[in-house]
């Protein structure tokens, strides 16, 4: 998609392989069983961390890059 000139990206938990495999935007994720959650939280507090994922996600996808960047979710 991104040789189309589609801007993707990629929320994961294991950043390297990320990067191994070209990804451009990378966004990491919460943890590997449970990457856009935590099923120890309430239902408020994981809504709030899938936003927080969504909305680092559609920054990235606007910010125009020249190599891989990982871009930070923003806390609490």
């Amino acid at each position: 998609m991104e040789r189309a000139g589609l801007p993707t990206a990629h929320i994961c938990s294991i950043i390297p392989i990320s990067k191994t495999v070209g990804a451009n935007r990378i966004v990491p994720s919460v943890a590997i069983p449970h990457p856009l959650g935590d099923p120890a939280k309430t239902p408020e507090q994981e809504k709030a961390i899938r936003r927080r994922l969504v909305e680092t996600a559609l920054k990235a996808l606007e910010t125009d890059i020249s190599e891989q960047q990982v871009f930070e979710v923003g806390p609490d």
